[in-house]
């Protein structure tokens, strides 16, 4: 699903600490792959392997402060994992970011050197 040679940066231009995570990555002479995903959100299969890779809930790699998050009602504590996963695919501002997969580990760009850590 993800080639263990490539990097791969999950990436929204207009978020400061993704613009950081990249210029970091830039700087250490890696060009990621770079997935914009409010424009080409990661399939469920993806999300589901990106939640694996960090060790994280649906839950947890969700933007809770979105106004989407309350508007679909995400904060039921009865909602399965695989709803919300579903909910973060077709919603994908959910999405906390930037995510940086490599080497079959995943990071969240926050702060943006803590994508150094899978490197």
């Amino acid at each position: 699903m993800f080639p263990d040679d490539q990097v791969i940066l999950y990436h929204n231009p207009r978020c400061s600490k993704s613009r950081a995570t990249l210029e970091l990555l830039r700087q250490r002479g890696i060009e990621p792959h770079i997935i914009e995903y409010l424009k080409m959100p990661p399939s469920r299969e993806q999300l589901i392997e990106i939640l694996r890779r960090l060790k994280l809930s649906a839950r947890d790699l969700m933007r809770k402060n979105e106004g989407e998050y309350a508007e679909a009602g995400l904060g039921d504590p009865g909602l399965t994992e695989d709803t919300l996963i579903i909910a973060m695919v077709q919603r994908p501002k959910l999405i906390e970011r930037p995510i940086l997969v490599t080497r079959g580990k995943a990071a969240i760009g926050r702060p943006p050197e803590a994508v150094l850590e899978i490197l």
